[in-house]
């Protein structure tokens, strides 16, 4: 009960005459690159949430290195 061939070959046919071949061809390119650049954003925003983590641990890094090195000089000084 589900739609046939012939059923699909119709309305494509109508959609054709409604807008047009050339049309058609538009907004497909139009679909197509609003995908990409979709995809494209999605992949930027995990790489940039990679960076932001790095960056943070990066910091944290430098933060015990110099609380260390603080320590370090406590000692010396007593």
């Amino acid at each position: 009960m589900g739609i046939s061939i012939w059923q699909l070959l119709i309305v494509l046919g109508i959609v054709v005459l409604l807008f047009g071949t050339k049309k058609l061809r538009n907004m497909g390119t139009d679909l197509g690159g609003a995908i990409r650049g979709f995809k494209k954003s999605m992949s930027d925003d995990d790489t940039t949430k990679d960076e932001q983590d790095a960056s943070i641990e990066s910091q944290s890094q430098a933060q015990v290195h110099e609380a260390r090195a603080e320590k370090a000089e406590e000692k010396t000084r007593n």
